[in-house]
C-alpha cells in the first residue's frame, strides 16, 4: 500500500522535483535495459509471443496491486476506448514493431532510433498548437539530449545506417508512437497511475495473446533458461514497474519531461 501511495504523490516542491527526476532516470534505465533484453529474448522468442508473455505477466502484477490498493477499474465506454488507444501507442502496438525491428537491427541501433521521441513530441505538439507551444530551450534541450545519445553509444552506430531499412523504420515507427502515447496519455490526469497502466496493460493482453495463439503456436517453442529469464526480467521490470512510473511521471513532469526517459 506504501508503494502504490508513493506512486501517486505529487510533491510540488524541490524534494519533490528531485523525486521525479530520480524516477526518471529509474525509468530510463528500466526501459533503456529492454532493449539488450530484448535481443536476447526474441532470439529464440517471436515478437507476438514475446510481447504476449510480456503484457500477460505485467498485467497480472499491475491487476493485484489495484486490488490490493482497493481500486477500482473503469466501466465508462469512452475512457476504456481512450485506454485500448493508449495501449496500442504505448504497448501491443509500439513493442511488436521494436521487436520485429531487433530482430533486424542491434541494440544500439534501437536505442538511438528509439530516443528520438522527445523530438517527435515536439515536433507534434508545433503542428498541432503552434510554435509558441515548445519553449526554446526544451526543444534546445532534446536536440542535445538526442546528440548525448549517439555520443554514449558511439558514433559508428551510423555505420549500419540503411543497411537494414526496414528495421531501423520500425524503431523509428515505434518512437513516434511512443510520443503520441505520452501525448495522449493526458488524458488520464483523472485516473490513479496504477490503474491506467492495469488496464492498458489487460488491453494489449486481450489483443496479443489470442493473435500469439493463433499464429505462433508457442506451445512448440523450445526456449532457453537464458531467453526465458530474460523475457521474465522484461515483463516484471521494464514493463509493470517502468508503466507505474511512466504514467506517474506523465502528471508531474509532462510528455517532452517523460519521454526525456529515451
Amino acid at each position: 500500500m506504501a508503494f502504490l501511495h508513493c506512486m501517486e504523490s505529487q510533491l510540488p516542491d524541490r524534494t519533490g522535483l528531485i523525486v521525479e527526476y530520480a524516477l526518471l532516470a529509474l525509468l530510463a534505465l528500466l526501459w533503456g535495459a529492454s532493449y539488450p533484453l530484448l535481443k536476447v529474448a526474441v532470439t529464440e522468442i517471436s515478437p507476438l509471443t514475446l510481447i504476449a508473455f510480456r503484457v500477460s505477466v505485467a498485467g497480472t502484477i499491475l491487476f493485484s496491486i489495484v486490488v490490493a490498493g482497493g481500486h477500482d477499474l473503469p466501466r465508462d465506454v469512452k475512457i476504456l476506448f481512450q485506454l485500448f488507444v493508449q495501449s496500442f501507442l504505448t504497448c501491443f502496438g509500439a513493442w511488436s514493431l521494436l521487436a520485429w525491428g531487433q530482430q533486424h537491427i542491434d541494440s544500439a541501433m534501437a536505442a538511438v532510433l528509439n530516443s528520438t521521441s522527445p523530438l517527435f513530441v515536439v515536433i507534434i505538439t508545433l503542428l498541432l498548437a503552434g510554435r509558441d507551444s515548445v519553449p526554446c530551450r526544451k526543444a534546445a534541450g532534446v536536440c542535445l539530449g538526442l546528440f548525448g545519445v549517439v555520443l554514449v553509444v558511439g558514433l559508428d552506430v551510423f555505420s549500419g545506417l540503411g543497411a537494414q531499412v526496414a528495421g531501423q523504420l520500425a524503431a523509428l515507427t515505434g518512437a513516434a508512437m511512443y510520443a503520441c502515447a505520452a501525448l495522449y496519455g493526458r488524458h488520464f490526469a483523472g485516473l490513479s497511475s496504477a490503474v491506467t497502466a492495469t488496464v492498458t496493460m489487460l488491453w494489449a493482453a486481450i489483443i496479443m495473446v489470442p493473435a500469439a495463439l493463433l499464429v505462433d503456436k508457442p506451445w512448440m517453442l523450445s526456449v532457453s533458461h537464458k531467453a526465458m529469464f530474460a523475457a521474465v526480467i522484461l515483463s516484471v521490470f521494464s514493463t509493470a514497474l517502468a508503466l507505474l512510473i511512466y504514467f506517474r511521471l506523465l502528471k508531474t513532469l509532462g510528455s517532452i519531461g517523460t519521454t526525456s526517459q529515451a
